[in-house]
């Protein structure tokens, strides 16, 4: 499952409306609302969480993944140290981040590219992505319908 900074992870691309995630995936294990009022779809097997904005027209604007198969520019991520991915992601001209520490528990959050690795014990454990603002009002949503 390769993440796609900015786009989506997948097939999941930033924009989506529900009908065309469960179009890809089926549907969702789990289905919620959070404080926001913010749609949330869990795929089980996949290790997805997607939240779709309330206040975007349902939008698929965030996506949280402990898959085990997450790739970022074809490197796995799941299990890696924070050291190797920061690393290859220097490569890719991706080199500022932002840390905070909660007891066992890691964020590393890129804001470039709303991305975050959050890691335990020095391995990577989850990936979380969101949708990047193109202007000060306007999010820049990838998929077309």
């Amino acid at each position: 499952m390769q993440v796609r900074l900015k786009f989506g992870i997948d097939q999941l691309l930033f924009g989506m409306k529900q009908n065309d995630v469960q179009e890809r995936y089926g549907k969702p294990d789990k289905q919620f609302k959070d404080d926001d009022d913010n749609v949330i779809f869990v795929y089980n097997t996949k290790q997805l969480r997607l939240t779709f904005y309330d206040d975007e027209d349902l939008r698929l604007g965030y996506i949280i993944s402990s898959n085990s198969e997450l790739t970022l520019f074809d490197k796995l991520v799941i299990n890696s140290t924070v050291e190797e991915v920061k690393k290859q992601l220097e490569l890719h001209q991706i080199k500022s981040w932002e840390i905070e520490e909660f007891d066992l528990t890691e964020n590393h959050f890129n804001e470039n590219n709303w991305l975050i690795l959050q890691s335990e014990f020095g391995r990577i454990t989850k990936v979380e992505i969101g949708a990047v603002i193109k202007n000060e009002d306007d999010f820049d949503w990838k998929f077309k319908a």
